[in-house]
């Protein structure tokens, strides 16, 4: 069995031989590389590699990389440098450039699941809450996402909404629970840290 860390060498050699040259230097090609999308479809190790590198994860916190299932994730880079140009946000691993790629009707679907009465608020947290001691745990929230993923009404759209949770669920420390205010503002924030603005890059280059 591959460990993280083998992976990780295996994924940069990868990245360094083969995905940086087609996005920072083969010329000749239809795009010029100022222009240039390249698409990395993994593994959830693969990715978290390709993350730990780009945010400059310590390597005791890489395991705390939350990648999200059929959410594309966006880097952007500044090609002499390539290094990425978007703006940190606080994450479980301490900061990251990443930006998670949502259509304007996921984006809905989680603003909704945060509002009032959506159901990343008070109705969640209730039926999480199955020993009724008003707090949270990460084994709590992870049961409670894994009741939502059986529920036959969800639509596609809703795995936006899960991934949310299971991201508060992967930032909770070892011990850890959280009460209902702490829940919402975690899950507010996590929605938060999908937008993207122009503030979030270096240039003001319109988004893709």
């Amino acid at each position: 069995t591959e460990s993280l860390a083998d992976c990780q060498t295996r994924v940069l050699s990868c990245f360094e031989d083969t995905i940086a040259p087609a996005l920072f230097d083969e010329e000749g090609l239809p795009i010029p590389p100022d222009d240039r999308t390249i698409i990395v479809v993994a593994h959830s190790n693969t990715i978290r590699s390709l993350i730990a590198y780009f945010d400059d994860v310590p390597e005791d916190l890489v395991t705390e990389i939350y990648v999200p299932n059929s959410v594309p994730i966006l880097y952007r880079f500044e090609r002499s440098t390539r290094k990425p140009v978007s703006n940190k946000l606080q994450s479980s691993h301490g900061g990251s450039h990443a930006r998670w790629m949502l259509s304007a009707a996921n984006h809905q679907v989680v603003r909704d699941a945060v509002s009032t009465g959506g159901i990343l608020t008070r109705a969640l947290f209730d039926a999480m809450d199955t020993n009724r001691d008003n707090g949270l745990s990460a084994q709590e929230i992870e049961e409670g996402i894994r009741d939502l993923m059986k529920d036959a009404g969800r639509t596609q759209n809703d795995c936006v909404v899960i991934g949310v949770a299971k991201k508060v669920a992967r930032e909770l420390g070892k011990g850890e629970y959280i009460t209902f205010r702490e829940f919402e503002r975690r899950t507010a924030e996590a929605y938060q840290g999908l937008n993207t603005t122009a503030n979030d890059f270096a240039t003001d280059e319109p988004f893709p």
